[in-house]
């Protein structure tokens, strides 16, 4: 999706789409046996669904699912990810924040975008969209820095190219969703979370990192890019040799209800 002036992931859609990380299968099975996010016939809206990680996992569940994005390129590239995968997604091109539909779904997700929206209006979309005891969840898959890690020396480089970047040293618990929420009025508010360690080649870890917001997504040039690149491929081969890295991860996930 498109995030304001200076971050725009369509840039970016070729490495987006083949080395960003969709939630774990865990994750999946959790929504669907906990809260009945994801079973088959359900009607579910993913806001920000970029490439459509999220609207696949609950598609494979039986869901019947809706991709919503801004970036005409995510969505493309999201098709052929469908495609390749053989899950059907439905995609629309349009804003969170005001979403072309009535009420017409039984959830509506938002994973790895929900800290990019206008909140308050999108949250009331959602209300406006959800049936009368509907599902919304809000979800974060994010590398974690810490000491000594792959993530910590990566965000590292990344303000050395990119000084004004301020998603660094973020601990994955984005608990301030909560009030959000709240002032939104949605009720039965659940969170959790479960750290993980995912396996990443260091050409999908480069990958990732060139499609993020500080880097192809966000302010540098295509010249400015490949110089970050070149210097991230030595950073690895020097001091994180393994091949395939454990990269540390943390998976955030808030379900709450509508009236």
């Amino acid at each position: 999706m498109t995030a304001g002036a200076d971050v725009d992931f369509g840039r970016a859609a070729g490495d987006y789409g083949r080395h960003r990380r969709g939630y774990p299968e865990v994750v999946f099975e959790r929504l669907r046996e906990r809260y009945g996010v994801g079973v088959p016939g359900q009607r579910v809206l993913d806001v920000g669904t970029g490439t459509g990680q999220m609207a696949r996992g609950l598609a494979r569940g039986g869901a019947a699912v809706t991709g919503l994005d801004r970036s005409a390129e995510l969505l493309e590239a999201g098709e052929v990810q469908d495609r390749a995968a053989a899950v059907r997604v439905r995609r629309v091109r349009a804003r969170a924040e005001a979403l072309p539909f009535g009420v017409a779904f039984d959830v509506v997700s938002v994973v790895q975008a929900f800290h990019w929206l206008e909140q308050p209006r999108f949250l009331a979309e959602a209300r406006r969209v959800l049936v009368p005891g509907g599902r919304l969840v809000i979800g974060q898959f994010d590398w974690l820095p810490l000491p000594g890690s792959v993530p910590e020396a990566t965000e590292a480089l990344i303000l050395e190219h990119n000084p004004g970047w301020a998603l660094g040293g973020l601990d994955g618990l984005p608990t301030h969703f909560v009030h959000a929420v709240q002032a939104a009025g949605l009720r039965a508010i659940e969170t959790f979370s479960l750290d993980v360690d995912v396996a990443t080649t260091h050409a999908d870890w480069r990958g990732r990192i060139r499609a993020s917001a500080g880097v192809a997504a966000g302010p540098l040039s295509p010249a400015e890019v490949v110089r970050f690149d070149g210097e991230l491929a030595a950073l690895l081969a020097e001091r994180f040799p393994d091949d395939p890295l454990a990269v540390p991860h943390r998976v955030f996930c808030l379900v709450a209800r509508s009236d």
